[in-house]
């Protein structure tokens, strides 16, 4: 059955840009390019087909694929994270910042993001704005391992994708209940995230109708002296 826009699949993919892997959710190959991370969890993602959960580039070439499909697409910057604007590079006093900055340095300035230190000159630091990978054709290595069609492998799915980790999930008569782990409420990610999977667990998935995030405490036992 051909994949459509609004599909859920199960994806595998090694992204680079000029023969550099920058992301990929091979743990081998993340080792290889020196790019592991041991926060990541690495595996097949669950994506929803045509909702930019991939680049555009690469979520477009999903449609009309089938499962077990894989192949290689070349994606150029207006399908990737776009063409680098000018505008976007700025230059600041230094004492602006609380660290010394030092060119390829990643630096966040109130108000405008975060950039990279392209270079300090005297006084003045230039921060430029643009996407690390704006302006380039990247390629992508792509196998669709599998269509997704169960309601609660979608909902986990999601979760994973947004929250960057799994999560004991349940789904009884389309009421989803998500058990949190402890210390989520401190996660700036699963803050930053919440709302959006709840809002496309609701307008992506068939079958949810409620979703209750249940967190959990428990008295401390007290030591003895």
């Amino acid at each position: 059955m051909a994949i459509n826009e609004g599909d859920f699949v199960k994806l595998s993919y090694t992204g680079s840009a000029n023969g550099i892997v920058f992301d990929t959710t091979d743990e081998d190959a993340a080792k290889s390019a020196d790019i592991h991370s041991t926060s990541a969890i690495y595996g097949p993602v669950t994506i929803c087909v045509g909702q930019k959960h991939v680049i555009s580039g690469l979520d477009e070439e999903l449609v009309g694929k089938d499962a077990g499909d894989e192949a290689d697409v070349t994606v150029p910057p207006e399908k990737a994270f776009g063409e680098r604007d000018p505008k976007k590079i700025q230059s600041f006093q230094k004492n602006k910042f609380k660290d010394k900055p030092v060119r390829g340095m990643r630096i966040d300035v109130e108000d405008q993001g975060e950039g990279t230190v392209v270079d300090v000159i005297g006084s003045r630091v230039v921060v430029d704005f643009n996407p690390v990978l704006s302006g380039q054709t990247l390629s992508y290595h792509y196998k669709i391992e599998e269509i997704v069609t169960d309601p609660l492998e979608e909902f986990r799915g999601l979760i994973r994708l947004y929250a960057g980790k799994d999560m004991e999930v349940s789904l009884d008569d389309e009421k989803a209940t998500v058990t949190l782990p402890p210390g989520i409420t401190y996660d700036r990610r699963w803050l930053l995230w919440r709302g959006r999977i709840i809002h496309e667990g609701f307008e992506l998935i068939d079958g949810i109708s409620e979703i209750t995030l249940v967190e959990t405490y428990k008295k401390p036992e007290k030591t003895e002296a």
